[in-house]
This record gives structure tokens, C-alpha cells and sequence, in this order.
């Protein structure tokens, strides 16, 4: 799975600020012929491509509607294919158009002429992926009723609007939501689900909600030089100070300087059922945080097993 973020920070769903527990997950495809990353998720940050129409989902009201789901799947400018998280996992989204939204974290196929086998493998591959993933992270059971459901199924439950994706997508290829579970399971059952590489994620350089802090410590909020909208200002504070580190409102480190100063640190052993999510979870109050952990032990994907040493910032 090539796993990469670019949260819609200017997104009203994003500004909104509700919180769910994830129950599950909601399958959703874009009905509309279009591959492209970029056509959805934006601005471009160098491997999208230019969205030429400027009508990603990344404003307030993309093309005059309420929507924003979790995370995009498709093609980047180079024609590899990869998933980008587009809200926090834990966000409530607006997909279901019902009460899957309180539950469900929901994530888009793009589509293109349905007529591609090789492009419909690759993305159904990688979806798979991104459910073992999410699984994993938030202990849920394929195969239970009700936990990963295509958008069609949330509407047989009661739990979504009227739609068919994406089973008239999947049946073309001999697939369903029935296939796709046990494939989630099976990948589950081999082991650590594929986690994504480095995880790149791209912050805007200007918000219109919130600020970037700059602090020695997210923690140490007596420590906090300012706090700004602008991302390149509170960069500028930072590479004056060494020792002190660009925040977003999660808390997670955006910046750091050149320097070679370090953040401190104090080192947890990894033990049998941890992951990253829950260590952050536990040891910095936000499992939204670990990429903090991944970043200051240069891991090159979230899988872990027990008896590592791991450092984490304080």
C-alpha cells in the first residue's frame, strides 16, 4: 500500500471538529470516469499533478455540496497508484449521506471507464490494503456484519443513502463485497497488513482555522514562542531557535529545524498487539501522533514487533 496525507484542512466537514470511534468501514467509488488522483484530492504537492480546474475537494463546499470522506485512492501524475488520507481516521466524514457517518470511516475509489482489469486489480489490491490497515488499528473484525460494507450495503442497512458503488464496479471483474471481506481477512490472518511506506503528509501554508505553534515541546505549552496561520512564518520562528519545533493543532510535529539538536526522548519496548496508534495513543495522548514515533526512529513503515526499542518524544 503507498499510503500518503494531505488532510482537507479547508474542507467545512474538516472544520467541523466532530470526533467519532471507528465501528467499521464504508467502501465507496466516485462514479464518474476519472483515475486521477488530483481531480479529488489537492492542492498538488509534487505528485499529484495540477488540477487544472481547481475542483478538488480540499475547500469548504467542493462543487457546492457537503461531502468529504477519509481517503482517496487512485492514479498519481506518474500513473502509479496510491492512497491518500484526506481527514483524521477518528473524524467524523460526511459520505454515508446517514448514520454511517457516525460510525464508519469512508474512503473513495475513483473510477474510470470500467473496462481497465489491470487498473481495477491495482486499486482493489490497494483497498484491501487500507482495510487490513484500519483493521488492525482499530481492532475490528472483517467478517463481523456490519464492520466493512460497500455504500450500497450501508443503504440496505439503513445507515446511508441510495447508491449502488461500488458493487456494479466489482461484479464486472468477478469481485463483490463479499470477495473483498475475505480478502481483508486473509491478509489479516498472514500476519501485519502492509503499512504504507513513510507515510508522507503535505500541511497548507495557510490556514483559515487554527494555528501552527511553535514550541519546544507540544506538552510544554509555556514554552510556546507564537502562533500562526501562516506555516512558513512559524517555520521562520523555528530555524531561529533550535530546540523548538513547528506544531499543528493534533500536536503532532510539523517542522523541525536543520539543526542538529534532537528532541528528547524516553525508549518503550514494543510488546506482542502494540502498534503504533496504540503507543501514541497511550504515551502522547493521541494515536494521531505516531507519526511523531515513526519520524524520530526513521522507521520506514509502521510495522513493529515485540521486544523493539523504540524512542518517544516527550
Amino acid at each position: 500500500m503507498n499510503l500518503r496525507k494531505l488532510i482537507f484542512t479547508e474542507n467545512a466537514c474538516y472544520k467541523a471538529g466532530r470526533k467519532i470511534t471507528p465501528k467499521g468501514i464504508m467502501v465507496h467509488s466516485t462514479g464518474a470516469n476519472n483515475p486521477n488522483l488530483r481531480r479529488y484530492v489537492g492542492p498538488d504537492d509534487g505528485l499529484l499533478g495540477v488540477n487544472q480546474y481547481n475542483n478538488h475537494w480540499n475547500q469548504d463546499r467542493p462543487d457546492g455540496r457537503q461531502v468529504c470522506v477519509h481517503a482517496f485512492i487512485g492514479k498519481l501524475k506518474d500513473g502509479s497508484i496510491a492512497t491518500y488520507q484526506t481527514l483524521p481516521w477518528n473524524h467524523r466524514g460526511w459520505h454515508a449521506g446517514g448514520d454511517a457517518n457516525n460510525t464508519h470511516i469512508g474512503f473513495e475509489i475513483c473510477e474510470d471507464g470500467l473496462t481497465d482489469a489491470s487498473y481495477f486489480n491495482a486499486v482493489y489490491k490497494e483497498a484491501v490494503e487500507l482495510c487490513a490497515y484500519l483493521c488492525k488499528e482499530y481492532k475490528l473484525d472483517p467478517m463481523a456484519a456490519g464492520t466493512i460494507i460497500g455504500h450500497y450495503e450501508g443503504y440496505q442497512r439503513g445507515i446511508a443513502s441510495n447508491h449502488a458503488d461500488p458493487r456494479h464496479w466489482f461484479s464486472r471483474y468477478g469481485k463483490s463485497m463479499d470477495t473483498f471481506r475475505t480478502e481483508v481477512k486473509k491478509l489479516l490472518s498472514a500476519g501485519e497488513p502492509p503499512a504504507g511506506g513513510s507515510e508522507n503528509t503535505t500541511y497548507p501554508e495557510k490556514l483559515t482555522t487554527g494555528y501552527y505553534r511553535v514550541r519546544k515541546t507540544w506538552a510544554d505549552a509555556k514554552s510556546q514562542l507564537g502562533a500562526y496561520r501562516i506555516l512558513s512564518n512559524a517555520k521562520s520562528q523555528v530555524d531561529k531557535n533550535p530546540g523548538y519545533y513547528v506544531f499543528n493543532n493534533e500536536g503532532m510535529i510539523v517542522y523541525t529545524t536543520g539543526s542538529t539538536s534532537s528532541p528528547t526522548y524516553k525508549e518503550y519496548t514494543v510488546v506482542k498487539g502494540d502498534s503504533l496508534w496504540a503507543i501514541a495513543a497511550k504515551l502522547l495522548g493521541s494515536g494521531t501522533r505516531y507519526t511523531e514515533i515513526v519520524k524520530l526512529n526513521n522507521l520506514k513503515s509502521t510495522i513493529i514487533y515485540a521486544g523493539q526499542k523504540l524512542k518517544i518524544p516527550n
